[in-house]
């Protein structure tokens, strides 16, 4: 759902630099006062890793370093400091079933002390995999250990029972580091490698078409050209900021990929965020095959795609057993013991079609707060949602693709209400002004948030 109309209006561009620079050298000052044991713990770290961060991407949070956490339960964690904050971040969706939540931690500690990994199926797996297809309507399910992995898999799958190269994806998707899909439009509207692709490893012209996201002219162009092996999509973009589908997009998308013999994946990792069957249950969709990562073991590594049967009988018809194991697809610690319990238990324990009413009820009201804090002040953004996840953007209206939400962008802007965020106990999606909720977040945790932006948009537009 969107709390504002769609258009090609124009992002409206903060105007006051000055005023924005004064404001984040406040918050600055603020950070640091208040974090100097964290300030500790990433000079201690600056010695062995680069950029004192054990991925490159941690150094930019906002302000001098990151925040060190010491613990974490459900919706909140406590920092080295000894400060508490509601997390809206989650992990960025792995731990949007809360943190370390009891069922799963059970599940885990259990199947930790009777062996981690051993190649070898276990039930947790048969369990796991039946409740993820009658959730989605897909029949037959493999595990990985991240969805990154799952579509990198299914990306193979489709490429070998097509006989075809290519892949189509949306200009500005994210589907992990398929080096595939570090693509985008450029002007003339040719697929180019996204700006700052570190090392790509080959043209991405030779192996994938961009198209916009809610353009069914320029899909079925793409699948005109018959190089066309999938489809990979998420069915509302979340990465470049919540893009919603328009109406008949999805479904539209549906009926081309079958016209013209293109496996249609829904990369569900995200947009799982709208119930236990994502979008392709509560939107009655019908994809070839969904993949999902992250949240699915609370944390513990783990991915999963699904299959229709069709695209099932396929494969296996391709797929000789004796080099099934050097095909490409697979890896010694897929669908390991420990990462099968977790997402056994994750499942069928915490993230049951009853959480996600209360997690969408909850999501509700953070956007209508936001909302009428835009409205108040007169803010020239707009506020997204879908299901338990929104987003508010740099834009009057709703984007309708990747190119308008990017355009959107406000770095500056954006970091510093994300440490206006931090400074008050409150942690959002990094790179985002995204907001997720968790089975255990509270009305209280909203309001906290609440008050926070009101807060921050007083001081830019007050």
């Amino acid at each position: 759902m969107s709390h504002s109309a769609n258009s090609n209006s124009a992002q409206v561009r903060y105007a006051d630099r000055e005023k924005l620079a004064r404001l984040y050298d406040i918050e600055v000052q603020r950070f640091v006062a208040a974090h100097p044991e964290s300030a500790k713990a990433h000079a201690v770290a600056a010695g062995p890793m680069m950029n004192g961060v054990p991925m490159s991407w941690m150094a930019k949070w906002p302000g001098p370093h990151p925040v060190y956490v010491a613990t974490a339960k459900g919706s909140r964690f406590t920092d080295v400091d000894g400060i508490e904050y509601v997390d809206f971040c989650l992990g960025d969706t792995g731990s949007m079933v809360g943190h370390s939540p009891d069922a799963s931690v059970a599940a885990i500690a259990k199947q930790l002390a009777q062996g981690i990994t051993f190649m070898l199926p276990t039930a947790d797996a048969t369990v796991a995999a039946a409740t993820l297809a009658e959730r989605f309507g897909l029949p037959k399910w493999q595990f990985t250990l991240t969805a990154t992995d799952a579509n990198r898999h299914i990306i193979r799958y489709a490429r070998h029972v097509t006989g075809r190269r290519k892949i189509l994806v949306h200009d500005f998707c994210y589907h992990g580091t398929v080096d595939e899909t570090f693509a985008n439009l450029d002007d003339a509207g040719n697929t180019v490698s996204r700006e700052n692709n570190i090392g790509a490893p080959f043209d991405v012209a030779e192996t994938t078409i961009v198209v916009p996201f809610n353009d069914l002219a320029a899909a079925e162009a793409a699948f005109a050209t018959g190089e066309v092996a999938a489809a990979l999509i998420e069915p509302a973009m979340t990465n470049i900021g919540i893009v919603l589908p328009e109406p008949g997009y999805l479904e539209g998308l549906r009926e081309l990929a079958t016209k013209y013999g293109v496996v249609l994946i829904h990369d569900e990792t995200h947009t799982l965020s709208e119930g236990v069957g994502g979008m392709t249950a509560r939107r009655a969709l019908s994809p070839d095959a969904v993949v999902l990562g992250k949240t699915i073991g609370a944390g513990i590594p783990a991915g999963a795609f699904g299959m229709s049967q069709e695209l099932t009988d396929r494969v296996l018809g391709n797929v000789h057993l004796e080099h099934i194991d050097v095909g490409g697809v697979g890896g010694t610690l897929a669908g390991n013991a420990l990462s099968m319990a977790a997402v056994r238990a994750t499942l069928t324990e915490v993230l049951t079609a009853d959480a996600f009413v209360a997690m969408e009820a909850l999501c509700d009201i953070f956007t209508a707060d936001v909302q009428g804090i835009l409205d108040k002040y007169n803010a020239p953004w707009q506020v997204s949602q879908l299901g338990c996840r929104a987003e508010y953007s740099f834009r009057p209206t709703a984007p309708l693709n990747g190119r308008e939400a990017a355009d959107a962008d406000d770095f500056e802007l954006q970091q510093f209400l994300h440490l206006h965020a931090i400074n008050r106990g409150i942690l959002m999606t990094p790179f985002h002004n995204m907001a997720l909720m968790s089975p255990a977040h509270t009305l209280a945790d909203v309001k906290r948030h609440t008050e926070h932006f009101e807060e921050a948009v007083a001081a830019l537009f007050g």
